[in-house]
């Protein structure tokens, strides 16, 4: 007789057709399921197909139209460096009496135009003039003496022939007659030494100029070097201007010079070989040409066009974007009228414009105006009629 435990074993394990009826049944509710969802895909994918093809396509956008100019690469750009300086007269002077003396007259004031060789101002000579009556009036007594003495020895010379007198009388009158001559020479050198004290007892102009400055007003007890009356030239002005070591001397021989608004030209005079310890600089002398209305003390400034050598482009100030980390761009199109970013580095700028240096493919043109309306990537169409 079976066990127990076996019989319920038998009994109660499902037949082998249950399981392959429940596993078939199981793989088809799968497949049923996985193909309503791929129709439902499909059908909905269809479904959204047909109604974008039932909306109308949008119209292209249109290509923005820019204003582009070609690059022109260039090997140099020119700088125009500024010096200031001050406008003077080519010779000036502070005039003095040589020697101490009352002031007599000053015959012009300040503002009066002189011509070279005017008398400008006198001292008073009444003592001078005494002296030289007195030194003439002497000179004339011992000229008198030597004439009484050149005669003595013409009568001793022909007295010792005839043998009347000694030789020593001869010697005698001899003696007295040089004594008597280096008497008038030493008078002789008294009288021009008065001539020349009177003589320098007037002030006459050195050169044709403008008195600028009156010390004096007449009657002063004056001493030896103590201003009277100053001047200075007034044709042909010059500036003063000092010039940088790093400037070329050949840049200055014709140059452009900026007084009061009024633009001249110059022409360098002298550049001094010195440095000024102050300004480290070297002093340049220009003459004026056709400047007779400038003032002296007035602002001058030279402008001196000095050319460096480098490559790169002159691009308008506002075509320039600035970029990251401090750098510069501009917006330039290929040659399929692609708007690119091209990074530039810049190396001179003017009032409105500006020298940069960079690389530019052929056929790429810059974007000079409106570059804000476009961006990198951008198709665009230039204004040059194409």
């Amino acid at each position: 007789m079976p066990s127990p435990a076996k019989y319920f074993t038998e009994e109660t394990k499902p037949s082998l057709f249950l399981r392959v009826l429940r596993g078939t049944v199981r793989v088809g509710v799968t497949v049923s399921f996985i193909g309503v969802a791929a129709a439902a895909v499909y059908f909905g994918a269809s479904e959204l197909t047909r109604r974008a093809d039932a909306v109308p396509a949008p119209d292209a956008a249109a290509v923005t139209p820019v204003s582009a100019t070609p690059i022109t690469s260039e090997s140099a750009y020119t700088v125009d460096r500024v010096f200031i300086g001050q406008v003077e007269p080519q010779r000036s002077a502070d005039i003095s009496f040589e020697l101490n003396g009352t002031l007599d007259q000053i015959l012009v004031d300040e503002g009066d135009e002189v011509a070279k060789g005017q008398l400008l101002a006198t001292l008073d000579v009444a003592l001078l003039e005494v002296e030289r009556d007195r030194l003439t009036a002497s000179r004339d007594a011992i000229a008198a003496q030597l004439s009484f003495a050149e005669k003595t020895v013409e009568r001793n010379a022909k007295l010792i022939e005839q043998g009347f007198t000694s030789q020593a009388r001869l010697d005698e009158a001899v003696s007295r007659k040089d004594e008597l001559l280096s008497r008038i020479g030493e008078l002789d050198a008294a009288l021009r030494d008065v001539t020349v004290r009177i003589e320098k007892s007037s002030i006459e102009a050195p050169f044709s100029g403008q008195i600028t400055a009156r010390h004096v007003d007449g009657g002063e007890t004056l001493r030896s070097g103590e201003l009277v009356l100053g001047m200075v030239e007034v044709v042909a002005p010059q500036v003063r201007i000092g010039i940088p070591l790093d400037v070329d001397p050949a840049l200055l021989t014709d140059v452009e010079i900026e007084i009061a608004g009024q633009s001249y030209r110059a022409n360098l005079a002298t550049l001094r070989p010195d440095i000024d310890p102050v300004t480290r600089t070297r002093t340049a002398l220009f003459d004026l040409r056709n400047a007779p209305d400038v003032a002296f003390g007035q602002t001058a400034r030279v402008h001196i066009i000095d050319p460096v050598q480098s490559a790169g482009i002159w691009v308008p100030t506002t075509s320039l974007k600035e970029g990251t980390r401090g750098q510069w761009t501009l917006l330039v199109a290929d040659a399929q009228k692609t708007v690119r970013l091209a990074t530039v580095e810049v190396l001179h700028a003017e009032d409105d414009r500006v020298f940069v240096r960079g690389t530019f493919p052929e056929g790429t043109v810059l974007i000079d105006q409106g570059p804000q309306r476009v961006t990198a990537g951008q198709r665009v169409a230039f204004d040059t009629g194409e």
